[in-house]
């Protein structure tokens, strides 16, 4: 698909909880620190690129996106991404875009498709420094539900290494088969989930 048949999508807005409070033992006495869920915008790149950095680069040796690419999706669909935010400070997040065919190709790493009804997860990644709590299940459970909320989205798709399938499949992700997608040397698996369900399951968290 040629770059000029890609169009601007309107931005929608998160209603998500602003704040979320920690445990008595963790609280200030006088103020609670910010915890945010909102979309993600250019201006939030370099802070997804340094995270992305961290998370892939030191373990696979590559990006998932270089910062060219999170900011081409950024200004092109930021409705599909989900930044976690606290304090001001990005800890993790997720970028998607459309997509309009049944499986993932190599051209599904650069394209969004606006036409289509189906949401890419290009990226998960949590600062490392925050690791190994829990937080990637938060967060994407959230953007499924985000996701649930879009009329226009049915499905979401994405690619993983074989050792991540349980991850996925906690959350409703089916495993359809080997992806036909590669970077570098690495091959992955290729899960896909019906949103039927999720925005009422944000109602319900709400």
């Amino acid at each position: 698909m040629s770059m000029q048949s890609i169009h601007y999508l309107t931005p929608v807005a998160l209603h998500l909880p602003p704040r979320v409070p920690e445990p008595p033992s963790c609280q200030r006495r006088h103020t609670l620190p910010a915890s945010e869920f909102r979309c993600l915008t250019p201006q939030d790149a370099a802070g997804v690129f340094e995270i992305e950095r961290e998370a892939f680069v030191s373990t696979l040796g590559v990006y998932p996106l270089y910062l060219h690419e999170i900011q081409h999706f950024l200004t092109l669909c930021p409705e599909l991404s989900m930044g976690w935010f606290q304090e001001g400070r990005l800890l993790a997040f997720i970028i998607g875009s459309l997509w309009d065919e049944e499986r993932l190709t190599q051209e599904s790493l650069m394209l969004h498709r606006p036409r289509g009804h189906m949401a890419h997860l290009h990226v998960l990644a949590v600062r490392h420094t925050f690791q190994r709590q829990g937080k990637g299940s938060t967060l994407l459970w959230r953007y499924l539900c985000h996701l649930g909320s879009l009329p226009t989205v049915h499905r979401a798709v994405l690619m993983c290494e074989d050792h991540l399938v349980p991850f996925y499949e906690k959350f409703g992700f089916r495993l359809v088969g080997p992806c036909a997608v590669t970077l570098s040397s690495l091959t992955f698996m290729e899960l896909q989930c019906s949103l039927q369900g999720w925005a009422a399951s944000r109602r319900n968290s709400c």
